[in-house]
């Protein structure tokens, strides 16, 4: 199974999947990292392991749609069967998604339908929950709204800051998304409109 990973930033959760298939693979072949951002720190962790990279920057895209087109086509170029985003902070549009329909992966930090957006610890928090969580999802033309391959849940103390739940629902995500990927190598997930089957979830809290 070919996979791209699209990031924005320092690529912890890239990472992650890079120590869980660079070497060994286990049927997951990362075929190119790529970024909005030449300054990302994604790209030199992809390249300590020699795996390919690319950069498409809005700023050099005559539009958004245009921005969108050119990635679409960097990607394409390495014919995944999965785009993975992993800390990708742009909102996919209509041509991209259509070129990859149903095979694109995001990771948000909160138990979808709540919370969706750049916020969702911070919304989390800010509304007194007691449990939260994430999610790994389809992307479809909303944000945040595709449908639910897998959700985590995690427990949330008085003591808790925004830093500290963040962190403890990205070590948790780091493991989950592994597990799906390794899944996704041998097994196809059935998709009939918002409901995904064929991946068992690990929904207990951490």
């Amino acid at each position: 199974m070919r996979i791209v990973l699209l990031a924005s930033g320092s690529g912890t959760l890239t990472q992650a999947v890079i120590d869980a298939f660079a070497e060994s693979h286990r049927g997951v072949e990362i075929v190119g990292v790529g970024s909005d951002s030449q300054a990302a720190g994604v790209l030199d962790r992809a390249k300590a392991h020699s795996i390919p990279t690319f950069v498409v920057r809005p700023k050099d895209c005559a539009s958004r749609e245009d921005w969108n087109l050119h990635l679409r086509d960097a990607v394409a170029d390495l014919s995944p069967d999965w785009v993975i985003s992993a800390g990708f902070m742009r909102i996919l549009g209509p041509a991209f998604i259509a070129a990859f329909h149903n095979r694109i992966i995001n990771t948000h930090p909160a138990l979808l339908p709540a919370f969706p957006g750049a916020h969702g610890v911070r919304d989390a928090l800010a509304h007194g929950v007691r449990i939260t969580g994430g999610t790994i999802h389809l992307v479809d033309s909303g944000v945040d709204t595709g449908p639910i391959i897998t959700q985590f849940a995690v427990p949330v103390s008085d003591e808790d800051t925004e830093d500290t739940v963040h962190e403890r629902i990205k070590t948790q995500e780091r493991s989950e998304l592994v597990r799906l990927l390794t899944h996704l190598a041998h097994h196809d997930l059935v998709i009939d409109g918002r409901h995904v089957s064929g991946y068992v979830t690990s929904a207990s809290p951490a």
